[in-house]
């Protein structure tokens, strides 16, 4: 996580910072500096990632007692030359290294090499001339727009530092070329990349956003990017006391182990019993705890709690997930399902692929909470009418695990389902594509070859559906 300053004031300022905000997937951690009213946000909800003070930068004493931590990145934005140069030059004063980035109104001319200037002027005029015909349009706007063209900056430390072009597995991607001191060099096999270089990547867009995870070594964020927190309910009227210690203790479990930021637990149908004592002892900085005494069912509340907490990941029992699959469903969120056998047995993460592509998309999920666990994983290929091609997925797996630094072993069988010889293993985390399928049960779905639809044959293993795309 990187801490980044920002000393914002104005109009644009605001947008910037809302734009910012509503940006769930970002794992920095951002201080925001304001000093009118004007410019703070209109936001229902401060992200967590957010600290606001109010002071004028302008004071190089205040300024200083905020600049004592390292920033990655200090950003103005302000709507005066007269507070952004007396920002600048009071940064410069405190840490002459710090790396600033300014948004330039007035033509400034500033000689400093730690220091990149933003010509806001410059940057409309571009983008309104490409409306203009028969005129070319600039890099930024060409293509499908979808993100298959990608600049992303090799950091010092990156697995991609000084390695050759040639030595990179490249299946559905490709580099195009490196910038390199303000100039472009197209790619050759030979060419060797190296720290603070900007690489210009084309290819497949979730292929693409796999390959900025690793080159930004982002393993270890998940439950991010679907969200920062944990969300576990706990229902008094369909629980018994051992499912409800259960469920606790295996999410407490989870969370410490994760990274994820907060544990929210909420209570419905609350009544006398033991648990009830101990989930009042559990409230601290990173755990949650909120009672409904009005909401008698899951829907009631579910929905409304992921959106507010900004939840991640959703964990529950095996027979409440049963009851309500269609509720976990509609949270478009991955959902971890406990098993019989205890989360401390868990060694094996597993992957039943019948959809080559799904699971191609659902990769870089799999390996990060497989290397924050310290799980083991096994990719098993099924695929009797030999629809898929085994190469292809197997090949992405290989070249996935040299970026994440996961070993992952490969078992081709034909023949015999691979539910059937994992039925009595008690080691398994499952990873599931949650289609609606799987809640649309079919009670034909015991002749079926397909992986998905037979998930509830490991009902007693601990499984995690991640949402899908379809």
């Amino acid at each position: 996580m990187k801490k980044i300053l920002i000393i914002a004031d104005g109009i644009l300022a605001k947008h910037f910072l809302e734009r910012v905000m509503a940006h769930k997937g970002s794992e920095n951690h951002y201080t925001v500096v304001t000093y009118r009213k004007k410019t703070l946000p209109q936001m229902p909800k401060i992200p967590e990632n957010f600290k606001f003070l109010d002071f004028d930068p302008t004071s190089e004493s205040k300024l200083s007692l905020v600049l004592h931590k390292e920033f990655a990145q200090i950003m103005i934005l302000v709507s005066r030359e007269l507070d952004a140069l007396a920002s600048y030059h009071n940064i410069r004063k405190i840490d002459p290294k710090a790396q600033i980035v300014l948004m330039d109104r007035w033509g400034v001319v500033l000689e400093d090499e730690n220091l990149l200037m933003i010509d806001s002027r410059e940057v409309l005029a571009s983008r309104f001339s490409d409306y203009l015909p028969n005129m070319p349009v600039i890099a930024q706007n060409v293509g499908l727009g979808a993100g298959e063209i990608m600049e992303i900056q090799i950091p010092i430390g990156s697995a991609y530092v000084y390695r050759h072009i040639a030595s990179i597995q490249q299946k559905k991607w490709r580099i195009v070329a490196i910038y390199r001191n303000n100039a472009l060099i197209l790619a050759r096999p030979t060419l060797m990349i190296q720290p603070n270089d900007v690489m210009l990547a084309i290819g497949d867009p979730v292929v693409l956003i796999n390959v900025f995870k690793s080159v930004k070594q982002e393993i270890g964020q998940f439950p991010s990017p679907f969200g920062n927190n944990i969300y576990c309910l706990i229902d008094m009227l369909r629980m018994d006391e051992a499912q409800m210690s259960s469920i606790l203790n295996d999410t407490m479990l989870l969370h410490s182990k994760i990274n994820s930021k907060k544990l929210h637990v909420k209570l419905i149908n609350p009544r006398p019993c033991d648990m009830l004592d101990k989930l009042k002892t559990l409230p601290n900085s990173h755990i949650n705890v909120t009672m409904d005494y009005f909401a008698t069912t899951p829907a009631a509340v579910m929905l409304r709690d992921v959106g507010a907490y900004d939840v991640g990941l959703v964990v529950t029992s095996s027979a409440y997930f049963k009851t309500y699959k269609r509720l976990f469903y509609r949270t478009k969120l991955p959902v971890f399902k406990i098993g019989k056998w205890g989360f401390s047995s868990l060694k094996t993460g597993a992957i039943l692929a019948s959809d080559s592509e799904e699971v191609e998309k659902e990769s870089s999920v799999i390996l990060d909470i497989s290397s924050q666990l310290n799980l083991d994983v096994t990719l098993y290929h099924y695929d009797p009418e030999k629809k898929s091609p085994r190469s292809s997925l197997v090949e992405h797996f290989e070249n996935l695990s040299k970026l994440f630094d996961k070993d992952v072993e490969v078992i081709q069988d034909d023949e015999i389902n691979p539910i059937i010889r994992l039925q009595n293993r008690q080691d398994l985390l499952q990873f599931v594509p949650f289609y609606e399928k799987i809640v649309n049960h079919s009670p034909f779905a015991i002749f079926s070859t397909d992986l998905e639809q037979l998930s509830h044959r490991l009902n007693n293993s601990y499984q995690l559906f991640i949402p899908t795309s379809s």
